[in-house]
């Protein structure tokens, strides 16, 4: 057993961020039965580093450790208080306060519920203030990068590796009522409409679709009536800065669907957008593509929060004509992973992807986007004929 517990020791302490002197430390203090460290090795850490103020923020390092039936793994993440204290100290100096009230903050903050992510922020932003301490900024002290190891070993990121919400199923439903018959639909559900079908067939970010306009210079439709491409106002900075991204279009071609789906041709982007420009030229006070449909602010230029109910606004009318109940956590964001990963799907080249969807490298795409859902660019092309066959 004891040569068990020192192989687990060393398998531990090999990817820690501890110093050496700490290890050798750790390498000495007694087995405890069931433990591989055991409370003394908190009191021999804190006479090591001089630090007796941090009991609270280690006294989780034994249950960050692997169990037996569970090599490899962790242990599961304690309770959350049922009321978590998430601000700081009240008089401490933040320029020189010592680092053990650096780790209760963060250990607030992660008892309240913040992510191993949203600690690094706040470690940044006290960094960024903080005087040195040994040496280096608060961000590179070894405790506070212990603390945030084992915070991100405790709390792991979980990616969502299934669809949020049925593509098929509302792509059905857009070409039913209150969608359609299109040009004499409520102005309110060709805007839901018009917004999803641009998100989806476009797979940009709803920043990229706010920032559409109608000037002359932005939105120029092809002679032969076989598309559209649109530009965001000059003003408009993407969320990545590079020359490729500055000023990029949005090119939409006009859908002609295959013989015996012609219902599908109810879905092309380009003929929701036509009737939009249409329907709200006379009321248009705002170059923006997207406008207030009522209220006050009729005619105005439309936030983006707004713009993201109006997607979501579809979603949620399509599950609510077929019956069935709404995907939790639905959100304008998602059309990005459900479009892309349709198109992955459909033989759509991993680089056309990325295009499209303004990303360097398919990293991202494999990563964060990429979710499990069962032709040639653009991705409109691939995308819209998966409505009526594929959902039944």
């Amino acid at each position: 057993m004891s040569t068990l517990v020192q192989a687990r020791r060393q398998v531990w302490l090999a990817q820690s961020p501890l110093t050496e002197t700490c290890r050798r430390t750790l390498r000495s203090v007694p087995v405890e039965p069931g433990e591989v460290f055991g409370s003394a090795a908190l009191e021999a850490l804190e006479r090591t580093v001089q630090a007796r103020q941090t009991r609270q923020q280690l006294s989780g390092l034994h249950r960050s450790m692997p169990p037996p039936s569970r090599p490899g793994g962790f242990a599961a993440p304690p309770q959350r208080r049922s009321r978590p204290q998430t601000s700081p100290n009240r008089g401490e100096d933040p320029v020189h306060c010592a680092i053990p009230k650096v780790l209760e903050f963060l250990q607030s903050l992660l008892d309240g519920g913040r992510s191993p992510a949203t600690l690094r922020v706040y470690v940044a932003a006290i960094s960024s203030r903080h005087a040195r301490v040994d040496g280096n900024t608060v961000g590179c002290h070894r405790l506070v990068s212990l603390f945030l190891k084992g915070a991100l070993r405790l709390r792991p990121p979980q990616a969502q590796r299934a669809p949020a919400w049925d593509l098929p199923l509302v792509l059905d439903a857009l070409c039913l009522p209150p969608f359609e018959p299109l040009a004499q639909a409520e102005l309110k559900w060709v805007s839901a409409k018009t917004a999803f079908l641009l998100a989806i067939t476009s797979a940009r970010r709803v920043g990229e679709l706010h920032a559409l306009s109608v000037s002359e210079s932005c939105l120029r439709w092809n002679s032969d009536g076989s598309g559209v491409t649109l530009w965001p106002n000059a003003a408009f900075l993407p969320k990545v800065l590079s020359p490729s991204n500055l000023n990029r279009p949005i090119h939409l071609a006009q859908f002609t669907p295959p013989a015996g789906e012609e219902k599908s041709g109810l879905l092309c982007p380009v003929r929701a957008l036509r009737v939009y420009v249409s329907l709200t030229t006379s009321m248009r006070r705002s170059e923006q593509l997207f406008l207030c449909y009522g209220g006050p602010k009729k005619g105005r230029a439309l936030s983006k929060q707004r713009l993201s109910h109006w997607v979501v606004d579809a979603i949620t009318q399509a599950y609510r004509h077929s019956g069935r109940p709404l995907p939790s956590g639905v959100r304008c964001h998602s059309t990005r992973a459900v479009a892309t990963s349709w198109a992955a799907l459909r033989g759509v080249p991993l680089q056309d992807i990325c295009d499209a969807a303004s990303w360097a490298s398919p990293t991202t795409f494999s990563r964060f986007y990429r979710v499990n859902v069962a032709t040639p660019h653009p991705l409109g092309v691939a995308l819209l004929p998966t409505s009526t066959a594929s959902s039944h």
